[in-house]
């Protein structure tokens, strides 16, 4: 049975990327693109992974992190943090959320599936 990623990205062609080198690595994924429905789909969906960017409309990634890491059903699951906006202490903010591992864009392929297979 595949493993279940649950991919949360508002940009369009990062979706597709990531959602299509999982597809192609053998995973079964679920896109969104909006923070707001995470917990319900997620809850349903029940995943092996998520992988979730940082700056989403509506929701952060960062409370969504903790909202995930809250949930009893979830608390398990490894989370993967993706983002543009690396800054300084970003990465240790979203690891003491939660996240077991961080990535910044703009990916590099064999990193991201790398850490995807290491999580999973």
């Amino acid at each position: 049975m595949a493993k279940r990623v649950l991919v949360v990205e508002d940009n369009e062609l990062n979706l597709k990327l990531f959602c299509d080198l999982l597809r192609a690595h053998g995973y079964e994924v679920l896109a969104l693109r909006d923070g707001r429905d995470v917990l319900a789909q997620a809850q349903a969906f029940l995943p092996d992974l998520v992988i979730t960017d940082i700056h989403l409309p509506h929701v952060s990634g960062l409370d969504l992190i903790i909202s995930l890491k809250g949930d009893a059903q979830l608390s398990a699951v490894p989370i993967m943090a993706v983002t543009a906006y690396a800054g300084k202490g970003d990465e240790d903010r979203i690891r003491a959320a939660g996240a077991q591992a961080y990535v910044s864009k703009p990916i590099s392929v064999l990193r991201f599936i790398g850490q995807v297979s290491a999580l999973v």
